[in-house]
Parts: C-alpha cells; structure tokens; sequence
C-alpha cells in the first residue's frame, strides 16, 4: 500500500479524527496534549491535558472528549518510544471535554457508581448523542485490573458499565446500522461484536460461553489497539507487533492485514470526500500517515 507521511516527531501520537476543515486532531499521550495537525503537517498544540490522553471524539456539541488513561512509564528503545506500567503521579482515569474555540478542559467523569475510572482508553459516539467507551484497567507489574465497556451522556448526567470484565478493552467502534458496538481486545487479540439492546444497554448473551461474536486472535503473537468501522462494516483494528491495520469482515471472520512501519501502529480513522483516505498513528515513531484505504470509511455520527 502507498502511503504518505504527514507529519512526524509526535510523542506517541493516538486517537486521531478527521476534521471538516482537512486538518487531523488528535492526542499525545506522551506530551499529554491535544494537538491539530494542519494539511501541510505542521502542529498546533489545542489542549494541555495531563495524565496520558488516549482516545478522543467529537460530540454533538461540536467539542472533543478524549479519554485519559492517566499516564504511562516511558521507555525509549532503538528509536522507539514505548508505554510501560503506570507513573508516579497517576491518580485516576477520566472523560476530559475540550472546546475547541479556546481549549479550555472540562473533566466529565471520573468514575462510575463510585468506582474510579481507571484507564479510559477509546471512543465513539451514536446517534442518540452518547458515547460508548472503553476501560483498559491499569498495571502495575504485579497486578492488572480487569476492564470495561461503559456507555455516558456528555451532559454528565449519566454513566453505566454495560460490560463488565473484559480483559484490556481497547478499541471501541459501532456498525453501520448502529445496532452493534464492536470492542478490541488487546491482550486477548480478540474482536468482540455485542448488539446493543438500548442506549448504554448489551443484549443478554444466549450462552454463558458465548456473550458475544468474536474474530480472532490472530496467529502467533499479535494484539490489538484502537480501531474504526468502514462503510460496509469492515472493522480495521490497529494491529500490534505485526505492526499495521487488520480489516475484518464481519459476515465470515475474514481478514487483511496492511502493514505499517512501526509496530506499535495504534490507530485509523477515515476522511476525504469520498471517507477513502485513511491516517494512522504509528506511535512508537511518532509518525501520522495517510493513504488511499481500498474502501470507503463509516462517517461519524459528529464531526466540527
């Protein structure tokens, strides 16, 4: 696949989105900023966020809300920037809301029924105007948490788990039609499709084996990060180690994979006139690129 640098010397760029005007926002995690990235690659940071921004989305509002980890240990290796463990001055996860007109930051949540967030991770809003988002868990060398699929209003009137336990949910995505949240495993290399009975709400799995479809793992040893829905429902999940994009179809578990040069490729999104050119992250190398995707992207429900 030919493909085309935009920018580089991002400090572990992620979450990138597509915007209206042609330029890419997205996060650091590393540098802790929310940052636009201009067509002709120049950077402008928006937003000093703090822990270690992750995922991000625009909402109905036309503000972005980004999920934040709370931050990572860094270790640099053969040019390399690599996440490992969790720093000093972590504290908890959070739902940040940024306005974009003048980058103030809004902390939203940062907990569910009492319970701290403790690694938001990844994104995405329906059309009822709510946003369906991951939780990573956290770890420490000894212990990791378990993760979780929740559901919010941006209001912060309103936060629910809608999946409980899960094992690293990174990539958070919704089918086309919007009956189905799609959630990417990373540790597990697992594709997970759940229908959504109502806003916030999993439909009851009719197997206790089998609480929802699944694609994956890959063979040998590769996981998976963030992810984004295609118009015809492909579900692309940025695939770690073997660094690059994996495109699942649906109807019969099948899969390409497009390779990038960096194996910590973390994430897709789509844009262009015609939802066919694709940007990925390639976060160890701190680099955005962009190509021309074989099929046209979902458009989100948002966009400013």
């Amino acid at each position: 696949m030919d493909m085309e640098l935009v920018t580089e010397g991002l400090e572990f760029p992620e979450g990138p989105i597509a915007m209206a005007d042609g330029s890419i926002i997205l996060v650091e995690i590393k540098r802790q900023t929310l940052t636009r990235v201009k067509p002709d690659g120049s950077q402008e940071i928006i937003a000093e966020l703090g822990g270690g921004p992750n995922g991000a989305a625009v909402g109905p509002d036309g503000a972005v809300y980004v999920c934040n980890n709370g931050g990572f240990e860094w270790i640099e290796n053969e040019g390399m920037l690599i996440p490992h463990g969790t720093p000093d001055f972590y504290e908890t996860g959070k739902i940040q809301r940024i306005d974009l007109s003048d980058g103030s930051v809004t902390t939203l949540y940062d907990e569910c029924d009492g319970t701290k967030l403790r690694g938001p991770n990844d994104i995405v809003f329906d059309t009822d105007g709510g946003f369906w988002f991951t939780d990573l868990g956290k770890s420490d060398g000894d212990v990791s948490h378990v993760g979780h699929l929740l559901y919010a209003k941006p209001d912060g009137s309103k936060i629910v788990r809608a999946n409980d336990s899960m094992v690293t949910p990174n990539g958070v995505g919704l089918s086309p039609d919007g009956t189905k949240v799609h959630v990417a495993e990373t540790q597990t290399g697992r594709l997970w499709s759940f229908a959504i009975e109502a806003p916030g709400q999993i439909a009851a799995p009719g197997n206790l084996f089998e609480p929802g479809d699944v694609m994956g793992p890959l063979p040998g040893y590769q996981m998976f990060d963030s992810l984004a829905v295609e118009a015809d429902g492909h579900v692309c999940v940025a695939t770690l180690v073997n660094g690059g994009i994996t495109a699942f179809d649906p109807k019969d578990g099948s899969y390409e994979h497009f390779a990038f040069p960096d194996p910590i490729t973390t994430n897709i999104c789509f844009g262009g006139e015609d939802m066919q050119t694709a940007f990925v992250t390639c976060s160890a190398t701190g680099k955005l690129y962009k190509c021309r995707w074989p099929r046209p992207g979902l458009k989100l429900n948002y966009n400013a």
